[in-house]
Order: structure tokens, then C-alpha cells, then sequence
């Protein structure tokens, strides 16, 4: 029989061990899985089962993009077709093999959908690697999983799978859509590295990779491949399209949308200290905490109890329980000074320099990039958003730029950085299409000194 148990909430030590990417320091089960992944102990993470599928194995291959695992993906949201196809597509769960930040092997979770609309557009079926917005730090948050069950709702957590509708309408347009989890969100071997952007960079080109190596599917090597990503998936495609020339020379990309990309972490972190969403904030002090071992002597110099309880609470949850147990709560309460949590950071040059190394723009981009940006938005702020595309810009990058004008909808309650969420995808998706299709994109870096 097999034994349930919840995936425990970390301490800040484990939170902050040295050794905390490998298995034994982030580890949801007392026994490794097996060489197929099946654990007999299945882990309950807020109240809700993972399924054993996203227990990596204890060895990974070498090459990147390998696929681990498949399995079928029923979709929680989909119809019969009237030929016999279900709408909007089939899909498949995915593991595939990646490579974090500091160079070491990583399992990945993602899903694969084929389309049942045909695509129109010149050329082969195209891929489209959409990589999600936030959506926690809790396994049970996956994408993959949000397309299972688009509402998660148990008594303990509460997630929405929102980009759900990015991908309806890119599958309704005849795209193959590739979705990735991101390193460590539905894997259950550690913690996921939020806004970590070689983590989630190479993610979403490994992403592409697998899913060309998936059996039975429509692709081609002709393919043309597009990223889509808002938020943190616009951090991530920003990211991809950077790392291409150099991580992935063999994805060549048509056309990349990265809309609210969390470009300047330092900026980010800002915005977010004191809003709806100021978990974030743990989530990606617990991500960085992993990753970088130098981080850890300064978490546990600063956090206070309360600090250390938050983080500790912050890395099971997804967003919507996240925001009510600790919105609008300001960093100060979780430090022994009571400095605000960008302020000590600030003061730390070890610290800043792991924020320094996340920036995103220092590389040119390959192929056409649309930067979509809402000039209210205050919880991943506009103007660092902006200054990526004029970094691109001055490295000659083909940059579409564009400013999404509208009214302030709420300071730092999430309105203003989710409206253009919705406001804008008809327009990154038609857009994107464009570039599968094989349009050429012609960059306006030239209107920007007139656009916010």
C-alpha cells in the first residue's frame, strides 16, 4: 500500500543549506525514486497528490532536451470534435533533461498538446514554447498540472491555470504548443528557482527540444519554432531568446513575446515588497537561497522568526493562497533590523551581485522579439521593462516595442499588471503568428523616444 505524507514545510536551514539542489536537501520522500520515477510514496503537497509521473529518476541522461517520460495528459478543459478529434488537441505529460545554473543536470516537467485545428499558415505545423506566468512555488502550482486541473482548489491551496487561454488560442490557430514547468515546479526533487533566468532560459529551449523528439507528432525539422511568455514566462522567453546563440544553437527561433518581463530583479523586487503579491518575493529569496550558496550565511544573519516562517510557508503555496495569508505584508516584518529586504541586499555586495547576474538584456536576442509592457504597472515595474528593450535596442536587436496604455486600475493590487495580461494577448498571439507564418518583423526601436 502505498503511504501518503505531506510535503514537508522547510526549515530556513534547509531552505538555505549548501547542498539544498541535490536530492537529499529539498528532498519530498524518504527514498530516492527509482530508475523509472514510480516512488511508492507519493507526495501530498497542500492537500493535493503529485502524481508519482513527477518524481525524477536518480539518473538523468547527458544530452539536453532528452526526453525521460511521457504519458498521456487528459485535458481539463476540452470537447469532442465533430471528427472525431478531441478539441482543442491531444496532450502528452512530459520529463525531459535540462541544466540549472550552476551547470548541474535537472529534470524537468512540462506537456506537449497537439493541435486538432490544422495550421494555414505557410509551412509545416509550427511549435510554440509557452513558458507560464507566475504561478507559485508548490508543486501542485505546474502548469502541466493547471492544464489537468485548471482549478486547484483544496483547504489548503487555491491555483488558477490562467495561461491556459494563451495556449487555447495558440493551439485554435494550429500551433503545437510545449508548455514547460521550470525547474523544481512539478518536479518534486527541489525547490523551483523562481525568476532564475538561466534555470527557466534553458528550460523553455530544452522544452522546444523535447518535444521535437516526442513520437507521433506533426513537427518537422522545418518547423518554425515561437516562445510566448508574460510575467515570469515573459522573463523566461526574454531569457531563451538571450541563451539561444550559446545554449542552443540547434532552436532556431521565428519570433519571441516577452510581455512584463522581469528584466531588472533589483527594480522587481521593489515593486512587489508590500503588494498582493509580495510572496513572490520569498519565493524567490528561496530560489536564490538554492542556487547560490553564498546567499545563505545572509539569509540566516537577516531573516527573523517571522521571516524564516514565511519563506518556509511561501515554498509550498501557489498564488491565490499566497495572497491571501501574506498580501500586502512589507519585507520589514521578516527582518531582524527590520530593513526592508532590498535594502540589505543593496548593502551586501554578494548579494547584489547574484541580483546583478539575473539582468536580463546584457546579451543580444536572436530573431524578432516583442516587449510589451503596461505603463501602470507597478507590480513588475514599466520602466525596467522598457529598459530592456532599449538595451536590446542599442545592441541591434529587431525589437518590437510596445507600451500598453491604461488607466490606473489599482496601485499594487495586481490590476495594473494583469490587465494587460488580457488586454494585449490577442495582439502578442496574431503577432507571433505573423512570424510563424514567415512574415518578416521590422523593428521599431526608432519609436521609442516617443513611446512611454
Amino acid at each position: 500500500m502505498s503511504r501518503y505524507r505531506s510535503r514537508p514545510r522547510p526549515t530556513l536551514n534547509r531552505l538555505t543549506a549548501a547542498a539544498i539542489a541535490t536530492v537529499a536537501c529539498v528532498c519530498v520522500s524518504a527514498t530516492p525514486a527509482d530508475a523509472t520515477g514510480t516512488d511508492t510514496e507519493p507526495v501530498v503537497s497542500r492537500g493535493v497528490t503529485i502524481p508519482a509521473f513527477y518524481n525524477p529518476p536518480a539518473q538523468l541522461p547527458a544530452a539536453n532536451g532528452t526526453l525521460i517520460r511521457q504519458e498521456p495528459l487528459p485535458l481539463g478543459l476540452s470537447l469532442p470534435g465533430l471528427d472525431g478529434r478531441t478539441l482543442p488537441g491531444t496532450a502528452t505529460r512530459l520529463m525531459y533533461k535540462s541544466t540549472d545554473s550552476s551547470g548541474q543536470a535537472v529534470a524537468v516537467t512540462g506537456a506537449y498538446i497537439e493541435p486538432s485545428a490544422q495550421w494555414k499558415g505557410d509551412g509545416p505545423r509550427p511549435l510554440v514554447a509557452v513558458a507560464s506566468g507566475t504561478m507559485g512555488q508548490g508543486d501542485q502550482c505546474a502548469p502541466s498540472y493547471a492544464l489537468e486541473h485548471p482549478l486547484t482548489v483544496s483547504g489548503e491551496t487555491l491555483s488558477v491555470g490562467y495561461d491556459n487561454l494563451a495556449v487555447y488560442r495558440l493551439l485554435a490557430a494550429g500551433a503545437a504548443v510545449v508548455v514547460t514547468d521550470y525547474a523544481g515546479l512539478g518536479a518534486t526533487d527541489r525547490l523551483h528557482t523562481y525568476v532564475n533566468r538561466l534555470d527557466e532560459g534553458h528550460a523553455v529551449l530544452d522544452a522546444v527540444r523535447a518535444a521535437r523528439a516526442l513520437p507521433g507528432t506533426s513537427l518537422t525539422s522545418a518547423s518554425r519554432v515561437g516562445l510566448y511568455g508574460y510575467s515570469e514566462g515573459g522573463g523566461a522567453t526574454a531569457s531563451a531568446a538571450e541563451l539561444q546563440p550559446t545554449y542552443a544553437p540547434d532552436v532556431h527561433l521565428a519570433g519571441t513575446y516577452a510581455g512584463a518581463p522581469p528584466a531588472d530583479l533589483t527594480a522587481v523586487m521593489k515593486g512587489i515588497d508590500g503588494s498582493a503579491l509580495v510572496s513572490a518575493l520569498g519565493w524567490a529569496i528561496n530560489g536564490f537561497v538554492q542556487a547560490y550558496p553564498e546567499m545563505r550565511s545572509l539569509a540566516e544573519a537577516n531573516l527573523n522568526d517571522a521571516g524564516r516562517e514565511a519563506l518556509a510557508d511561501a515554498s509550498t503555496m501557489c498564488v491565490g493562497e499566497s495572497v491571501v495569508h501574506y498580501g500586502f505584508t512589507r519585507s520589514t516584518a521578516w527582518t531582524t533590523s527590520g530593513k526592508s529586504v532590498a535594502d540589505i541586499i543593496a548593502a551586501e555586495p554578494r548579494a547584489q551581485a547574484v541580483l546583478d547576474d539575473q539582468r536580463i538584456g546584457t546579451l543580444k536576442p536572436v530573431g524578432p522579439v516583442r516587449v510589451a509592457t503596461g505603463v501602470q504597472d507597478d507590480i513588475v515595474p514599466h520602466a525596467q521593462a522598457r529598459q530592456l528593450a532599449l538595451d536590446w535596442c542599442r545592441k541591434g536587436g529587431n525589437i518590437t516595442y510596445d507600451a500598453i496604455e491604461l488607466p490606473n486600475l489599482g496601485d499594487r493590487i495586481l490590476t495594473n499588471h494583469l490587465a494587460p495580461l488580457l488586454t494585449d494577448q490577442g495582439t502578442a498571439i496574431s503577432w507571433l503568428t505573423d512570424r510563424l507564418e514567415g512574415e518578416p518583423a521590422t523593428s521599431n526601436c526608432w519609436t521609442m523616444p516617443f513611446q512611454r
